[in-house]
């Protein structure tokens, strides 16, 4: 599997996104941490944290007996520089759609 199909599929699961978007608005922060109030368990946690690292998305860092985590921010870029150069296709579809919507509005 590519590096960015990788990311996409540990991605696909809403709890690594919200993981993810966590990490990168709050920075830093320990495992316990990324899902508070959430019903989702300590070794739950720990599996999605493990595909993520694995996707390169996240690092993991020791400090004693804590770990760590951060978004990383090579792996995240990837994803936005495949996204930015489908930009035109984006332009192009939405200008399609609002023509669409401006002929059904006269």
């Amino acid at each position: 599997m590519t590096p960015l199909l990788k990311s996409f599929a540990a991605l696909s699961a809403e709890t690594r996104m919200s993981i993810v978007d966590q990490l990168i608005t709050q920075g830093e922060l320990p495992a316990g941490d990324l899902a508070p109030g959430a019903a989702i368990s300590g070794p739950a946690i720990s599996r999605h944290l493990k595909v993520l690292r694995e996707a390169g998305l996240v690092t993991q860092r020791a400090d004693g007996a804590r770990r760590l985590y951060s978004a990383r921010p090579e792996g995240l870029r990837m994803i936005a520089e495949w996204t930015q150069s489908r930009k035109g296709f984006w332009d192009g579809s939405l200008d399609r759609l609002e023509a669409a919507l401006r002929e059904d509005g006269a």
